[in-house]
């Protein structure tokens, strides 16, 4: 699905995948759950370009529903996986901590794994080989992507900037639409390691100019930085 041009949305608001697409090649960001690599070919069919124009891959952060399919395409065609340093491990096959006892509903909990069994959420293949990344660095890669460093959801996690399409790519640094009680809105993600530094990660996005703030989970934000942040301020305060 187009978002806007050069970009491009794989999956739905329970998991998704977005595609950088340029005339020099696509930059692929997050890789969802293996059965993802299937919409992913279809996606490419439709543009009518081979997966050997993915020129690399950026993970926000190291989760195994944001690893997916890049082993996959690693190992059959070489495409370089990025991510931030401290969730290089979590990538590599490290078992994150066991995750907070975050509030649920049980409908959407079983949206939500039922969708992740059909996309092979069963087996994770992790990431045999990673590029470590950190705060400040631009990728050499189509829409030359840059590193924004936003611990809490994990140690590692990152936004990814990408100003040729006017986006920031926040993974689960935050949420719009939460995968365990169907809430909607910008508010604090599930399964987050570290919610006070999550929380204080969120200011780096304050003065980004951009047309999307795109989470891994729910639908993309399109009425600024600014006021996503203050939504989530709202959504936060609501659950003290």
């Amino acid at each position: 699905m187009e978002l806007a041009p050069g970009l491009r949305r794989i999956g739905n608001d329970i998991i998704a995948v977005h595609l950088i697409v340029t005339d020099e090649g696509m930059t692929l960001i997050d890789t969802g759950l293996p059965g993802h690599y299937a919409d992913l070919t279809r996606e490419l069919a439709a543009l009518g370009r081979p997966l050997s124009d993915i020129k690399g891959i950026v993970l926000t952060h190291g989760d195994s529903d944001h690893t997916g399919f890049a082993e996959r395409l690693r190992s059959e065609l070489g495409i370089p996986v990025y991510v931030g340093s401290g969730d290089a491990a979590r990538a590599m096959g490290e078992k994150p901590p066991s995750p907070p006892k975050d509030r649920r509903r049980i409908g959407p909990v079983i949206g939500f794994f039922a969708y992740s069994i059909r996309k092979g959420g069963v087996k994770m293949p992790p990431v045999k080989e990673v590029v470590a990344v950190n705060d400040g660095d631009v990728l050499p890669l189509p829409g030359a992507p840059e590193i924004i460093g936003m611990p809490g959801h994990s140690p590692g996690s990152v936004a990814i900037h990408v100003p040729a399409v006017r986006a920031v790519f926040v993974g689960d640094e935050l949420t719009t639409r939460s995968v365990l009680t169907g809430e909607t809105g910008p508010q604090p993600a599930p399964f987050t390691d570290d919610q006070a530094g999550s929380s204080a990660s969120l200011e780096k996005l304050a003065g980004l100019d951009v047309d999307f703030v795109i989470p891994g989970h729910g639908p993309a934000w399109t009425q600024g930085a600014p006021a996503l942040i203050a939504a989530y301020r709202e959504a936060e305060a609501a659950r003290r």
